[in-house]
Parts: structure tokens; C-alpha cells; sequence
């Protein structure tokens, strides 16, 4: 995790942009189901209204409220009510705030007001003999008149549905009038009864004051549904505002969420190809190519990817998460319970799923790099497989190499299937679970409908923010594991480095010089080369010759520090290589391969590889001496003609005539030429290298050749035998022949003593 954060490092401006955006992002989310929530309950189940203080009441009404209100109470009632010419009472105060504050302070007494308004007949005469300690089956008998008279009171029933109903406020009132009761009596009543009120709920308490208000309203005239139809438009408005900014600001946090891992792609690949460049053989060693690759591309792949995603989902889920324990919180439900259930639920159930995952995706990747080395081996030598009749074999090798990556890539998805399903049965659980519980809470009066419609928005989406760092949990693994990957790549330092304080080459003449080398690979426990010594010089060609695998190639590949030597030292132009800067090094160096490379893009662009300057007499003249001029004519470009990746569309003799020929174009100093002209016929090969002793940029340059063929090197003024790693003959062609037991057992391999002058 820390080194995916770590590369995130130089974008933390955009981060904090996208932090912001994100927090906009959540806020909206959040915001949607307390709208949904008002709408069903304000909009749809209370018309629209939303405080229990209405907006008109009649004077008769006005006095029947405050009848259960205390000193505080009344003195607050009062002040938001200003009596109009028609006897009614209009409200004066409208600010959301004191309304909120009163819609609290106010409630019980407006519930109770409104619950005695209309008491059905049974409980009218149950309550009253209870008031009275009389029998009940006296009030029975009597009806609501006769008991109306018995207490001085013009008691008015009003029918509903077949149902009697009584106002028990008008008996307050009379008595009060009358004397017969104090305020101070109706206080204790009042007290008594909102005891038993208490066990209803705020949310109904609340739900009653508002139909009172809604009751009032409409009998002042006031049209509600104009009310309830201008709430549902003004609510829904609301919604669609916030859902176009969430949508804004999801849409802003995902490219600038995708800007940030496209560049840190571009960072991790310029770091590797940069650090790759740079590599020595050792490295290169270390590091198989179809590693490099792998790295190069589906690991950098995998963090972009994790970048993103970490972004948008893991900096988002907590910010969403956190809002919605609050939001759950505010509902004050009590169910927050069923929330702390279903996300222990979830880890658990994600818990094992990732324990039987987790090690199988640390083997994943060293399985795609088996693929690609299998792959490229098999493509890069599919000729030779043909040539060998071993397609079924090389295509056995490739599928058990997939089959592997296969059989493991199969295991971790089986077992991420059931990620979703087991997600979804936990969420749709939950669902029910809320619904059950909110369902009782709901009948009891302590909730309703709107809020339990948010409380299940609210319980997804803190599920969804736990599912979201959940399933990021099945990402992280593979892209920790590029990450090290890279990293290890990154943190890999060349081991041919150049010096803190570098020389500077003096002369440029290109004397090369051996002085006792000796040479080790890299964990081995032998020397490849041991006591190297001899002196090449410019004018001169200096030949190196011996039986395959004697350190011919080794030999030469430590003069442009591809090795650096483990003992002894080289020098060039009399500095040693290793305290001069590479760049200056191989600028003196035109180094021909044994196998030709070519580019893609055109033949001019390949010679002019090593001297980007080179005119066109340049690069022309140096195609004629090496023997390239016939074939690049006879192409309907000419210089211009396309070269394919790996120069596969020339032949293997033009690619390495080709190679040549970039070596000339560069005019080096000193020319390596690593048995370069092994794939050209010996007609062409005689003609190039007499095309070489004349040239006027060559003929005052060093030529060192490494070659197999004795024709190739037979007039060189230096020829230097190697075996098993040790100069073991020194000289020229016939001093060679005549004490080099080695050189001659090469020579009379290859040519005829008449050839060779012996006969």
C-alpha cells in the first residue's frame, strides 16, 4: 500500500482537489434520502405542512389550545399569533428555526388538544366515569346530551362513519368559566395525561399536531393542496439540484481521478524504461526481458488501474460511510444496532473469502511472467521450431505454462464469485431486517414510514462504502505485488555506474589497451578471462580468434563497460573506462553485434542510430563500404524504405550488412565488429573488409574484430588467440602459424595447406 501512495506523492494538489469534490460528492448522496424521507412524510402524509403551529386558527379553536399549555407555553402561543378583523388568529412568526423549536416545546399540548377534540362515544362515557367514580354502566345508559346537561355544558357529536364523536374540551372550558376547575387542576390533569401521551412517540405526537394544523388551515379557508402540491415541486427540485451537482461532481473526480493514474502510469514507465536503459548485462542477467515486460506493462497496468480506483471508491467509502452513521444517527430510530450487525456480517463473510484468495495472486504474476517468457521464447524462435519439426512440443510447453496461470487465475475467480451474491444476500437481508424492526417501531408510534425509508438508504450506503473498500481489497493484493515488483526494478541501481568526479578524454585517438583483465560473471566461481593483456591501436586491425565459447564476445563487450572487469584495468586513449562517463566512452565506440538489430522506422534512420547529424553522403557512404548499396536501390524507397520491429522484413546478411553500415555512419574512434560478418558469404565479407582498410574515416581508426573465419582476419596486423579464456598466441597470420599451436589447429580446420602456404 505504501508504495502505491507513494507515487501518488507528486499529484497531491489534484488529490486535494478531488478530496474536495468528493466530500460535495458525499454531502449530495447523503442528502437524497432525508428529500425521499420528507417527501413521503411531509409531502405525502402531512399535505405539505411542516409545523405543527398552523397558519390560521378561528378564535374558538385559538382558546381550546392553550387550555393544556403552561404559563411558558401560552406566553410562547401567543406571541406567534396576531388576532385579523374576522376573529381569527393569523401566525406572525415564520422563521423555520423558532418554528422547529416550538413544533417541540408545543406538541404535547397541541396532541392532547387535538386527541380530546374528538373522542368516540365509549371512550367519551368511560373516561367521564372515571373523572366521576361512577359506575360505568350508568354513563352507558345516558346519552351524550343528558350527560352534557348533567354537567352544565352544551356538549356538540359530531358522526363519522356510523361513530359518534365528542369535543371534551368544551367541559374545560365551562368549568373553568363556571369556576368549577382551576387552571392550576387542569395542569395536573394535563400532566397525568401526557404521561400516558409519552408512550405514543414524538413521531406521532408530532403527526397529530400537524393534521390539527392542517384542520385549522382548512377551516380559515386556506387551500391545502395548493400547499402540499408546491412542497412536492419545491422538494423535488431540490432533489434534482443536488442529484446534478453529485453528478458534476462524480464526473469531476473521476478524470481527475483517471489524469492522476494515467500520469502515474506515465512516471512508473518513464522511471523503469529509464532505469532499464541504464541497466548493465548483469542486470539485464537478473532480470529476464520477459520480466522487464511484464513490468513495464501489466504491473504499471495494475497500479494505474488501483490508482484510480483507490480515488474514486477507497477515499470515497469512508467519507460516505462516516456521513451515514450520522444521518443514522440523526433518525434517532434505535436501529443502529442492525447497522453494526450487518457490517461485522460482511468483514466476516470477506474475511474468509480473502484468506483463500489473497496467497494465490501473490503466484498469479510470477505465472504471467512464465507465460511471456514462454511466449516470447517460443515467438521469437518460431523458425527454428519449424526448421526442428517441435510445434507440438513448444506448443505443450505454452500450455502448461497457461494451464498453470490458468488453473490458479480460475481458483481465485471461483472463489470471488461468491463475493457478490453472499454481498447482495447480506444487503437484501438487512433490507428485510429494517423493515421488520422499523415495521414494529412504525405501530408504536416511534417512527415513520419516510424515516424508514431513509434509515434503509442510509443502511445501504454504508454498507455499499464497506463493500467498496472490500472489493478494493481484491485489487490491492495483486497491485501490492506490482508495486514491489517495480519498486525492486526502481530501486535496482546499475552496477557499472559512472564516477561522482569523471575524467575527461584528452586525446581522441582511440588506443585501446588491456592490462592483465580478468573477468567473473556474477556468482560464478571462476574466472571467464584471466591476465587479458594487449594494446590496439588506431590504424591498425586488431583480430581476436578462438573456439566457441573460449570469452571472445565477453572480451569485447567489456570495452563499452556492458562488464565492468573484476580485475585489472582498460584504458582508452590512456584514461581508464571506468573514470570517464559512459556517454564519452561509447561516443568513441561504434560496436557492431555478433547478432544484427535493427529498429523500426526506415532504413536512413537506422544508420543514422549513432549520429543523428549524419548527412545523406554520410549514411550513403557508409551503406558502400558495407556492401548494403546493391539491395537498398533495388527497393522502391531507397533510404526511405521501411523497417520493420527487429528488422524482420531484411534478410539476416542485409540486417547485419545494415548494422555495419550504422557503425560507419557514426565514424567512431574505435569499431567493434563482434563477429559481425559471420552471415555474409565470403565474397561480400572480402569485399567489405577491403571497402574498410581503404576508407579514409576508418583506415586511421582502431578495428578490433572478433571473428570464426581465419579468411576474415588473415590480414590483420595484430591477431590475438584465445583458449579457455587466457591469450595464448599473439602476432600476426604467419608468426601465428609458425608458433601457435592453437591458431594452427583453427587454420588448417578451415583452409588447405596451399591456402595457407604450408604446401
Amino acid at each position: 500500500m505504501g508504495k502505491i501512495f507513494k507515487n501518488m506523492i507528486p499529484y497531491w494538489k489534484m488529490i486535494l482537489f478531488v478530496i474536495v469534490f468528493l466530500i460535495v460528492q458525499a454531502m449530495c448522496d447523503l442528502a437524497l434520502p432525508t428529500y425521499t424521507s420528507n417527501i413521503i412524510d411531509v409531502g405525502i402524509q402531512n399535505k405539505g405542512i411542516e409545523h405543527i403551529l398552523p397558519d390560521k386558527i378561528t378564535e374558538d379553536k385559538y382558546k381550546k389550545v392553550v387550555l393544556f399549555m403552561d404559563s411558558k407555553e401560552k406566553s410562547e402561543w401567543e406571541k406567534c399569533y396576531k388576532k385579523t378583523k374576522d376573529n381569527v388568529y393569523k401566525r406572525i412568526e415564520n422563521d423555520d428555526n423558532k418554528l422547529s423549536e416550538l413544533d417541540d416545546k408545543l406538541s404535547t399540548a397541541i396532541f392532547m388538544s387535538y386527541s380530546m377534540s374528538s373522542i368516540d362515544e365509549k371512550t367519551f362515557k368511560k373516561q367521564m366515569a372515571e373523572q366521576t367514580k361512577q359506575d360505568e354502566k350508568t354513563f352507558e345508559k345516558m346519552s351524550v346530551s343528558d350527560i352534557g346537561k348533567m354537567l352544565g355544558v352544551d356538549l356538540k357529536v359530531t358522526k363519522k362513519k356510523g361513530v359518534n364523536y365528542v369535543d371534551m374540551r368544551d367541559i374545560f372550558v365551562t368549568m373553568l368559566e363556571n369556576n368549577q376547575m382551576t387552571e392550576e387542576q387542569i395542569g395536573k390533569l394535563t400532566d397525568t395525561m401526557a404521561e400516558k401521551f409519552d408512550k405514543v412517540g414524538d413521531t406521532v405526537t408530532k403527526s397529530m399536531g400537524i393534521a390539527f394544523a392542517i384542520k385549522c388551515d382548512k377551516e380559515t379557508g386556506i387551500d391545502i393542496d395548493k400547499i402540499q402540491t408546491a412542497y412536492l415541486w419545491r422538494a423535488g427540485l431540490k432533489m434534482l439540484l443536488v442529484a446534478l451537482i453529485m453528478g458534476a461532481a462524480t464526473v469531476i473526480v473521476g478524470f481527475f481521478a483517471s489524469k492522476i493514474g494515467a500520469g502515474i502510469g506515465r512516471d512508473l514507465r518513464k522511471k523503469i524504461f529509464t532505469k532499464v536503459v541504464g541497466f548493465s548485462n548483469t542486470e539485464m542477467d537478473k532480470f529476464s526481458t520477459a520480466s522487464l515486460i511484464t513490468r513495464s506493462t501489466n504491473d504499471i497496468q495494475q497500479i494505474q488501474m488501483v490508482s484510480v480506483m483507490l480515488l474514486r471508491m477507497v477515499l470515497y467509502a469512508p467519507i460516505v460511510g462516516i456521513g451515514g452513521v450520522l444521518k443514522v444517527v440523526n433518525t434517532r430510530s434505535g436501529m443502529g444496532w442492525i447497522i453494526v450487525v450487518a457490517v461485522a456480517v460482511l468483514l466476516a463473510y470477506v474475511g474468509i473469502l480473502m484468506t483463500l484468495s489473497l496467497p494465490k495472486f501473490k503466484i498469479m504474476q510470477v505465472m504471467v511472467d512464465k507465460v511471456n517468457l514462454v511466449s516470447r521464447e517460443i515467438l521469437t524462435g518460431l523458425s527454428v521450431i519449424r526448421a526442428f519439426g517441435r510445434e507440438e512440443k513448444e506448443e505443450e510447453r505454452f500450455d502448461n505454462a497457461n494451464r498453470e496461470l490458468t488453473k490458479t487465475m480460475l481458483f481465485t475467480n471461483r472463489v470471488m464469485t461468491f463475493m457478490m451474491p453472499g454481498m447482495m444476500l447480506i444487503m437484501n437481508g438487512l433490507s428485510v431486517l429494517i423493515v421488520w424492526v422499523a415495521s414494529h417501531k412504525i405501530n408504536d408510534g416511534t417512527i415513520q414510514v419516510g424515516a424508514m425509508t431513509a434509515f434503509i438508504t442510509y443502511a445501504m450506503i454504508i454498507v455499499m462504502s464497506f463493500l467498496m473498500l472490500t472489493m478494493m481489497s481484491i485489487m490491492l493484493p495483486r497491485a501490492g505485488v506490482a508495486a514491489d515488483r517495480i519498486d525492486e526494478v526502481i530501486k535496482t541501481d546499475s552496477s557499472i555506474m559512472d564516477k561522482e568526479k569523471p575524467d575527461k578524454l584528452q586525446e581522441h585517438k582511440g588506443i585501446v589497451a588491456f592490462e592483465h583483465v580478468n573477468f567473473r560473471y556474477p556468482g560464478a566461481k571462476e574466472d571467464v578471462l584471466s591476465d587479458i593483456d594487449f594494446i590496439a591501436e588506431p590504424g591498425k586491425t586488431t583480430a581476436i580468434i578462438g573456439s566457441t565459447g573460449c570469452g571472445k564476445s565477453t572480451l569485447v563487450n567489456l570495452i563499452p563497460r556492458l562488464y565492468d572487469v573484476t580485475g585489472g584495468r582498460i584504458l582508452i586513449d590512456g584514461k581508464d573506462i571506468r573514470d570517464i562517463t559512459m556517454k564519452e566512452l561509447r561516443e568513441e565506440i561504434g560496436y557492431v553485434p555478433q547478432k544484427g538489430i535493427l529498429f523500426s522506422g526506415t532504413i536512413a534512420s537506422n544508420l543514422r542510430f549513432g549520429k543523428k547529424d549524419a548527412t545523406d553522403e554520410e549514411i550513403k557512404n557508409a551503406a558502400e563500404i558495407a556492401q548494403a548499396t546493391e539491395f537498398i536501390n533495388e527497393k522502391e524507397d531507397k533510404y526511405e524504405s521501411s523497417i520493420s520491429q527487429g528488422g524482420s522484413n531484411v534478410s539476416g546478411g542485409q540486417k547485419q550488412r545494415l548494422s555495419i553500415a550504422r557503425a560507419i555512419a557514426k565514424q567512431p574512434k574505435v569499431f567493434i565488429f563482434d563477429d559481425s560478418f559471420s552471415a555474409l558469404d565470403m565474397k561480400t565479407d572480402a569485399v567489405l573488409r577491403k571497402a574498410l582498410s581503404e576508407d579514409e574515416h576508418i583506415k586511421d581508426s582502431t578495428v578490433i574484430i572478433v571473428a570464426q573465419r581465419i579468411s576474415t582476419i588473415i590480414n590483420a596486423d595484430n591477431i590475438l588467440v584465445i583458449d579457455d579464456g587466457k591469450i595464448v598466441g599473439k602476432g600476426t597470420h604467419k608468426e601465428l602459424l609458425a608458433n601457435c599451436e592453437v591458431y594452427q589447429q583453427i587454420a588448417t580446420s578451415q583452409l588447405s595447406e596451399k591456402e595457407l602456404g604450408l604446401a
